[in-house]
């Protein structure tokens, strides 16, 4: 039997050791071959009118995937060289040369990389479409797909993974020249030592994640602690000081309270928990940096779905922020306004809600009364009564009226920001022009505006009376505001009115703020839920092959124990605990670091990520699920088979 022969059946007779590897490298694969599709593929390159972004942002996370999976795939593959050490000893004690088990080895881990790239790259042809699919709904574009396979996209793959496979095939070659016929038989003999513990360096891993997660909460605006470090410094120090506290926190502060937990005699005799708490506390020290791995990986895989996600959900809110009408526009010539209003009255598949004319003034201001202005001290303003802005705010379904008199003004920010935006409330403005000298005081603050961003300047709101005083001197303006059904599914009618109104019109619409976040988050969720279902099935796979790779060392014990008399239940009731502990510990912390990451986010983004973020934690913690059930099945079955 050639060695090639004995390659392929050893793979037979261990192919479910293998499984979840192997699994995880067809994942991996698909999800790269996709990626790859779906920069070259026709129907979103005709949907996006050839958009550059696109293919750009397909390119970078390609990149991404390539290194995070040839890590992956090289530290996965390290920890079945320690299965395969004992095996591989006794090829050398019968007389096998080393040259010819290294081939051997070689040929294993060559004929798994290509089995896994066919099994992906087929998958992956017959799944692009309906990922396609997935990509036009989330970005907004109804385009059916058609059935296509790019050959690109397989040469790319091909030789991507190619390179990876022939990588860690010399890595199996190399196991038998790097270790010792003795060393290779007693592997699995290999015992650890107590850790050692200390207060003071678990007290410090709570003070660097508390000094992070500090540190991260502070308005970065006007934190002086911020100020302090320096805003390109401070983040660097929040990474360092989480990642660090993570690393001391599983290596130190877990010892610790594991030796605590044995001094609790009640329950350390209790059943079997002197065996978990024993083989957790004495592999505790050799699991912290993969734990602390996983944490960070979990974390940012949580941040970046999480916010992209968030992005995605708030489009329709943020869009309405930006343009609250339909449409708006100047109505700066007669016959191109009446052709815009006859245009929306008989447009298909959509009605008129409202169609207002808006008086409006532009004024220039100086601006040095207001508190913390940022920029220039002079600024142009677009103004409107008092009466209209109510008017205009009914018909918009908003329940909140204005009541001005006098000089008395209300300021119009929906991207008010803390410590950037000027604190209107108190302050007072000049407004100033020809024949114009007033001052106006603001006496309230609107977080919201009725009128298009893209169409006015920074809005504000004076009394009646005071706008009558202005507009025979001011600039007028009348503007057109209409509101429609299905406007986010206006394409048709926006490119018509961009058609028919000029450019000094300055049409602003829903559809063009909605369409281009669709696009843009649409994209972002779609590359952060598929790169984080590869890290999540990378980290979850590592997990697994480390507990496995434990429990064929611990396999002679629990059949000791078995002999005995202790039952197979209480074995896997012990085997639970056990694996619960090392999947729940940077589980925990993951989101813990995700939640404060994101708590961060949204309060700089100015957006409520609670529903999106919870969404996102759910989908992963099932998905952990899984992979904890099928870790703790497969360390049942291997240490109670007493074969």
């Amino acid at each position: 039997m050639t060695l090639f022969k004995i390659a392929g059946k050893n793979i037979r007779k261990n192919f479910t050791n293998y499984f979840l590897y192997f699994a995880s490298m067809i994942f991996s694969i698909v999800i790269y071959f996709t990626f790859v599709s779906l920069k070259y593929d026709s129907t979103i390159a005709s949907a996006s009118e050839g958009s550059q972004k696109i293919s750009s942002a397909f390119s970078g996370a390609a990149v991404v995937l390539i290194v995070f999976v040839a890590v992956f795939i090289w530290y996965s593959n390290s920890f079945f060289t320690r299965k395969r050490k004992k095996e591989v000893g006794l090829y050398s004690l019968l007389g096998v040369r080393k040259k010819q088990i290294g081939r051997m080895l070689f040929y294993e881990n060559f004929l798994m990389g290509i089995l896994a790239l066919i099994v992906g790259i087929a998958l992956g042809a017959v799944l692009s479409r309906f990922f396609v699919m997935i990509l036009m709904k989330v970005m907004g574009y109804a385009v059916v797909a058609d059935f296509s396979i790019s050959p690109a996209a397989i040469l790319n793959t091909f030789l991507v993974f190619m390179i990876i496979t022939l990588i860690t095939s010399v890595q199996g070659y190399r196991l038998i020249y790097r270790f010792k016929l003795i060393e290779l038989f007693m592997a699995d003999q290999e015992r650890e030592k107590e850790p050692k513990s200390s207060l003071l360096i678990a007290l410090l891993s709570v003070a660097l994640i508390g000094f992070g997660y500090w540190l991260a909460l502070q308005n970065m605006l006007t934190s002086k602690a911020w100020a302090a470090i320096g805003f390109m410094l401070t983040p660097l120090v929040i990474l360092i000081s989480v990642i660090l506290g993570t690393y001391l926190l599983f290596n130190t502060l877990t010892v610790t309270l594991l030796k605590l937990a044995r001094k609790h005699k009640k329950s350390y005799w209790r059943g079997l928990n002197l065996i978990g708490t024993s083989q957790l506390l004495y592999r505790m020290k050799g699991n912290a940096r993969t734990l602390t791995i996983i944490a960070v990986l979990s974390a940012t895989t949580l941040t970046a779905v999480g916010t992209a996600y968030s992005t995605y959900y708030n489009t329709r809110t943020n869009a309405a922020v930006a343009n609250p009408n339909s449409y708006m526009f100047i109505g700066v010539d007669a016959t191109a306004t009446g052709k815009a209003d006859q245009a929306i009255g008989q447009a298909m598949g959509h009605k008129v809600l409202y169609h207002e004319s808006i008086p409006l003034l532009e004024v220039d201001a100086d601006t040095s009364g207001l508190n913390n202005v940022q920029g220039s001290d002079e600024q142009s303003f677009t103004v409107i009564s008092n009466r209209d802005f109510n008017r205009l705010a009914k018909l918009q379904g908003r329940d909140d009226v204005v009541s001005l008199e006098g000089s008395e003004a209300a300021a119009l920010e929906p991207v008010f920001m803390e410590g950037i935006s000027p604190k209107y409330i108190g302050s007072s403005i000049k407004l100033k022009g020809n024949e114009i000298n007033k001052t106006i005081q603001f006496k309230t603050l609107k977080k919201y505006n009725v009128l298009n961003l893209g169409t006015v300047y920074s809005s504000i709101v004076v009394s009646d009376d005071m706008f009558a005083e202005l507009k025979p001197n001011a600039k007028y303006m009348a503007v057109e505001a209409y509101s429609i059904t299905d406007q986010d599914k206006a394409k048709e009618l926006t490119k018509q009115l961009e058609e028919i109104l000029p450019e000094k019109a300055g049409l602003s619409s829903y559809y063009s703020v909605y369409s281009r976040g669709m696009e843009s988050s649409g994209l972002l969720m779609f590359m952060g839920g598929f790169l984080g279902l590869v890290f999540l099935a990378a980290t979850g796979s590592i997990i697994y092959f480390k507990q496995l790779t434990e429990a064929g060392s611990d396999k002679a014990r629990y059949v000791i124990l078995h002999k005995i008399g202790v039952k197979k239940r209480e074995i896997r009731k012990t085997v639970a605990k056990q694996v619960l502990f090392i999947f729940a510990l940077p589980l925990a912390f993951g989101i813990a670091h995700c939640a404060v990451a994101l708590s961060a986010l949204s309060k700089l983004m100015m957006t409520n990520l609670i529903v999106p973020v919870v969404s996102c934690m759910g989908v992963y913690v099932c998905i952990y699920l899984i992979y904890y059930f099928l870790t703790v099945h497969a360390y049942c079955k291997i240490v109670t088979n007493t074969k």
